[in-house]
């Protein structure tokens, strides 16, 4: 596989009229922006380009957008914002859903969300015992170790429960560490036994949508900005769309030997590599 070509936004801001630009690692970290990051996306979106946030995260686009504008990058700076959260309740809210309406639903999230539960009229509960469905939109693996989730949810995985994962994250920023996220929470699901349906990047549906959205009709006028080799850039590939890694966020430390390894590993590479999204 070729290596990635070492480039900058502003030569991608030359070549590409469509960004799908990744949330944390890209534009932020668990605790706000990247120093460049609100100047650079106002700057792109000046520039006259289409830009979709594309996150892994369970909750709504809505949502994470009103999070996004709090924290100081303009609104009028993306178009849109698609989160895993809203293609699932897309997939699974619609004639063919595989959950009934108002079963009795085990959330693993963090800070206590049930938004994509609540959306579909499930009820919610905490006993995995009588649950007829789990839904996996977050981790709180930085408190909660992962031999207790196992343990709260073994009753569902050993009865063979469905699992949506929401975010297919199997890792998190926090507090400038890496924790466990809720990818690897599903993980462990599957491990035991249960079945789960993984919705969000490096899967289809999310950019499907995000395509829709943009109105792309040339897979060649689109790149994705991610900082995750298993979800960003396996995700583009998959998709048929060039890819930037950038060099901040989960992969920041890591060596190029560690890089090479990682892209053999998911048989995806980057076409770009900048250090930081900045112009």
């Amino acid at each position: 596989m070729p290596d990635p070509r070492p480039s900058t936004l502003a030569q991608l801001a030359l070549k590409y009229d469509v960004f799908f630009v990744d949330q944390f690692g890209v534009l932020r970290d668990d605790t706000g922006p990247y120093e460049n990051a609100i100047a650079s996306l106002s700057r792109l979106k000046s520039a006259g380009k289409t830009i979709v946030i594309l996150s892994n995260s369970g909750r709504s686009g809505e949502y994470n957008s009103e999070r996004l504008v709090k924290l100081g990058f303009a609104a009028d700076s993306f178009d849109f914002f698609v989160t895993s959260g809203d293609v699932a309740y897309e997939i699974l809210s619609g004639p063919s859903s595989p959950i009934a309406r108002n079963a009795r639903c085990l959330t693993i999230s963090s800070g206590g969300d049930s938004n994509l539960a609540d959306r579909l009229d499930l009820i919610s509960t905490e006993n995995a015992s009588d649950a007829e469905v789990v839904i996996i939109s977050g981790s709180e693996a930085e408190r909660i170790p992962m031999d207790d989730y196992r343990e709260m949810m073994r009753p569902a995985a050993e009865r063979g429960v469905p699992c949506f994962c929401t975010n297919p994250d199997t890792h998190k920023l926090h507090e400038g560490a890496i924790a466990p996220g809720a990818g690897s929470i599903a993980r462990i699901y599957e491990e035991m036994g249960g079945p789960v349906t993984w919705l969000g990047k490096p899967h289809p549906e999310i950019y499907e949508h995000a395509l829709r959205l943009a109105g792309v009709t040339d897979h060649r006028h689109v790149v994705c900005i991610g900082d995750s080799i298993e979800h960003d850039i396996l995700g583009a590939k998959t998709a048929g769309l060039d890819s930037v890694l950038v060099r901040t966020g989960i992969l920041a430390d890591a060596s190029e030997e560690k890089l090479k390894r990682l892209f053999a590993d998911v048989r995806a590479t980057a076409s770009y590599l900048i250090p930081e999204f900045s112009f």
